[in-house]
């Protein structure tokens, strides 16, 4: 019989190579090439998402959810609604939901536009 040790001599072991672990100065300056790199690419991705609004803007398009009330139907409902008719009933006769004609109907004070925040 023999012992592990003469079984396993014919074998050849491979070892994994140790992960870099931020240990050591190479370790260290993979790392930042790496971080580099990733931030190389996505400032190349900002660039070209932002040259292609820009191209789609000059030929007149717009991204973007379509609006839901238009200038005519704004109108409308105004009208309707200095006559005295319910929101409720004028949203039902345009087709949209009673919320987005109050989002419609409130004075543009510039509240839903998005905030942007600085970091």
């Amino acid at each position: 019989m023999q012992s592990t040790s003469e079984s396993d001599s014919g074998r050849r072991r491979f070892r994994r190579p140790p992960s870099p672990d931020g240990a050591t100065i190479a370790d260290r300056l993979l790392f930042a090439v790496a971080a580099l790199a990733a931030e190389l690419e996505r400032e190349l991705i900002r660039e070209r998402t932002l040259d292609g609004l820009r191209a789609a803007a000059a030929q007149g398009r717009r991204g973007g959810r379509p609006v839901a009330v238009t200038a005519d139907q704004l109108d409308v409902a105004r009208a309707r609604q200095a006559r005295g008719e319910s929101v409720t009933a004028i949203a039902a006769h345009l087709g949209v939901g009673r919320s987005t004609l109050y989002r419609a109907l409130r004075p543009d004070d510039g509240a839903d536009q998005p905030s942007s925040k600085s970091t």
